[in-house]
C-alpha cells in the first residue's frame, strides 16, 4: 500500500562556515550550491550541458571514421570492441561506487585502499586480455586483430591511474572532475580523426584509445588531491566483494550480448555485418553516455540520502524526466532520418544497415525510460536486482535476437533487439515498483513520449504532402522542423520542471539558498 503524500521536504539546515573551510553534508560533500539539492540539481544541468559536447565528439568520430574506413576495417574494430574492450566491463567491479559510499574518518587512507584494489584488478585483467588475443583471432579467423589487440591490452593498467577523479566525484566538485575527464575523449577524437584521414584504417581507432587513455592518466595523477600509495587491507575485501559480485554478473551478461552479436554476425553474414552492428550500437551508446552524465552527477547525492525513500523517488522521477526530454526525441529522429544519414553522410556501402540503425534509434529511446534505476539500488547497496535484470535480458537475447539474426539477417536482428528492450523494461519496472510502490511506469513513459508525437507527426505530414524529389536540403529542412516542434512541445509539456531546474541554478548562486524540492 502506497504511503500518503508527504509535504515537500525542505533542504537540511547548513551552518554557515565560520572560517575558510566549509561545513560538509554528512561529512562528505562541500555544499557550495547552498544545499544538497541545489548542488545536485545544478550539477545535473551543468554537467549535462558540458559533457553533451564531449559525448557528441564520440558520435561525430564514429561518423567521420566510417566515412574514411571500409566496413571491413570497422568490422575489425568491432571484433576488438566485442572481444577486448567489452571484456573490460568485468574489471568494473564497482570499486569506485563503493568508495563513494564509504564514510571513513581518514579519507586519504580510504582512497589509497580503493586505488590499490582497482590497480590490482586492472593488472589482472591485462594478463587476461593478453591471453585472450590469440583466442579471439582463432575464433573469428581474423589474424589482423592480434597486433591491435595486444596494444589495447597493454594500455589497460593506465586506466587504474585515473582513479583520483573519484575524489572530485565524491565531493561533487563536478566542474573539476568533468574538465579532467574530458581529456580522454578530446585527445582520442583528435588522434583518431587525424589518423583516419591519413589512411591508418582501424589503427586510427586503436591509437586514438591509447593516446586518450595515456593523457587522461597523466592528468589524473598530477591533479590528485591525495598521494597515490599502495595500501592493501584484507578486511575490506569482503565488503567490496558483497557489493561487486552482482555487478560482475551484470557485466558478464553485457559481454555475452556484445560478443555473440558480433560473432554470429560475422559467421553468418560476414565482416561487413559485424561492422554494421558495431556502428548501430555506437549510435545507441551515444544516448547512454549522456544519460550517464546525469546518473553520475546525482549518485553521490543519493548515496548521502539513501535512507530517505521519498527523496530517492523524487530524485529518480525528475532526473529521468530531464534526460527523457532529449533522449526520446533523439531516438525518434534516428528512426526518421536514418535513410538520409546513410544516403548523404555515411555512403552507399552502409545502406544494408539502414533498418538496423533505425531500430537502434528506437531502442535507444526506450532505454532512457528508467535508465538510471540501477544507481538507486547501488546507493542502497542492493546490487542483486541489477544482476537479475541483466540475466533476464541476456537470456532473452540469446533466445530471440540471435536466432533471428541467423534466420533473417540484420532486419531480423533489429526486430529481436527491439523486443529484447521491451523485456528489459518490464524487468526493470518490477524492481522499481518494489522500491517505489507509488511509481507508475506506464504514466512515466507516456509523459516522456508526448513531446515527440507532434514532431514526428509534422515530419510525416510534410513527407506525405511533399512531392519533390528527396535531397539533402529537404532532409535538413525536415530536421529543422522536427527540432523546432520538439522544442516547443517540450516547453509546453515540461514547463514546470524546466522552470524548477532553472530556479535551482538561480538559488545555487546565492549562498545559503534553500531549494523547495529534491532534484
Amino acid at each position: 500500500m502506497a504511503e500518503p503524500p508527504r509535504p515537500a521536504p525542505t533542504a537540511p539546515e547548513i551552518p554557515q562556515p565560520a572560517a575558510a573551510t566549509e561545513e560538509l553534508f554528512a561529512g562528505r560533500i562541500p555544499l557550495t550550491g547552498g544545499s544538497l539539492r541545489t548542488t545536485a540539481a545544478r550539477g545535473t544541468i551543468v554537467n549535462s550541458i558540458f559533457l553533451t559536447g564531449v559525448s557528441a565528439l564520440s558520435l561525430l568520430k564514429a561518423f567521420v571514421v566510417a566515412a574514411f574506413l571500409s566496413p571491413d576495417d570497422f568490422g575489425v574494430w568491432g571484433i576488438l570492441v566485442a572481444g577486448l574492450v567489452t571484456l573490460l566491463f568485468l574489471g568494473q567491479l564497482g570499486i569506485g561506487d563503493k568508495y563513494i559510499q564509504q564514510a571513513e574518518d581518514d579519507q586519504e587512507e580510504a582512497f589509497q585502499k580503493a586505488f590499490t584494489l582497482n590497480l590490482i584488478v586492472m593488472m589482472g585483467f591485462t594478463v587476461l586480455l593478453l591471453a585472450a588475443v590469440p583466442l579471439l583471432a582463432l575464433v573469428y579467423d581474423e589474424p589482423e586483430v592480434v597486433a591491435p589487440g595486444i596494444v589495447l591490452a597493454l594500455v589497460v593498467p593506465l586506466t587504474g591511474f585515473t582513479s583520483p577523479l573519484w575524489i572530485y566525484y565524491r565531493r561533487m566538485e563536478f566542474f573539476k572532475q568533468r574538465v579532467f575527464q574530458a581529456v580522454d575523449p578530446v585527445v582520442s577524437f583528435i588522434v583518431t580523426v587525424a589518423l583516419a584521414i591519413a589512411g591508418a584504417g582501424y589503427w586510427s581507432l586503436v591509437l586514438g584509445v591509447v593516446a586518450g587513455t595515456t593523457m587522461a592518466a597523466i592528468v589524473a595523477v598530477r591533479v590528485s588531491p591525495h598521494p597515490l600509495r599502495l595500501r592493501f587491507a584484507r578486511e575490506d575485501m569482503r565488503e567490496y566483494f558483497d557489493f561487486s559480485w552482482p555487478l560482475t554478473i551484470a557485466n558478464v551478461s553485457r559481454i555475452v550480448v556484445a560478443q555473440s552479436a558480433i560473432l554470429v554476425g560475422d559467421w553468418q553474414l560476414g565482416l561487413a555485418a559485424a561492422g554494421a552492428i558495431t556502428l548501430a550500437a555506437t549510435i545507441a551508446q551515444f544516448t547512454q553516455k549522456v544519460d550517464a552524465v546525469v546518473t553520475d552527477t546525482i549518485y553521490p547525492a543519493i548515496c548521502a540520502v539513501r535512507d530517505r525513500t521519498d527523496l530517492l523517488l523524487e530524485s529518480f522521477v525528475k532526473s529521468n524526466r530531464l534526460v527523457l526530454m532529449w533522449g526520446i526525441p533523439f531516438g525518434a529522429a534516428i528512426a526518421l532520418f536514418a535513410p538520409d544519414l546513410v544516403e548523404y553522410v555515411l555512403g552507399e556501402r552502409w545502406r544494408e544497415a539502414t533498418t538496423l540503425i533505425q531500430a537502434f534509434g528506437v531502442i535507444g529511446a526506450l532505454a532512457h525510460i528508467g535508465f538510471n534505476w540501477d544507481a538507486f539500488f547501488r546507493a542502497r547497496a542492493e546490487t542483486r536486482p541489477i544482476a537479475i535484470v541483466a540475466g533476464i535480458s541476456t537470456a532473452f537475447f540469446l533466445a530471440g535476437p540471435i536466432p533471428l539474426l541467423i534466420v533473417d539477417g540484420l532486419d531480423g536482428f533489429a526486430i529481436g533487439m527491439a523486443a529484447n528492450m521491451v523485456v528489459t523494461l518490464m524487468a526493470r519496472t518490477w524492481f522499481l515498483v518494489k522500491l517505489f510502490p507509488a511509481f507508475q511506469m506506464a504514466v512515466h513513459a507516456a509523459r516522456a513520449m508526448l513531446p515527440s508525437v507532434p514532431a514526428v507527426g509534422a515530419v510525416l505530414l510534410v513527407r506525405a504532402l511533399d512531392g519533390a524529389e528527396r535531397s539533402a536540403g529537404i532532409a535538413l529542412a525536415e530536421l529543422a522542423l522536427y527540432l523546432a516542434v520538439t522544442l516547443v512541445a517540450t516547453i509546453v509539456f515540461e514547463r514546470r520542471l524546466l522552470t524548477e531546474m532553472l530556479g535551482y541554478l538561480r538559488r545555487a548562486r546565492a549562498a545559503g539558498a534553500t531549494a523547495p524540492t529534491a532534484p
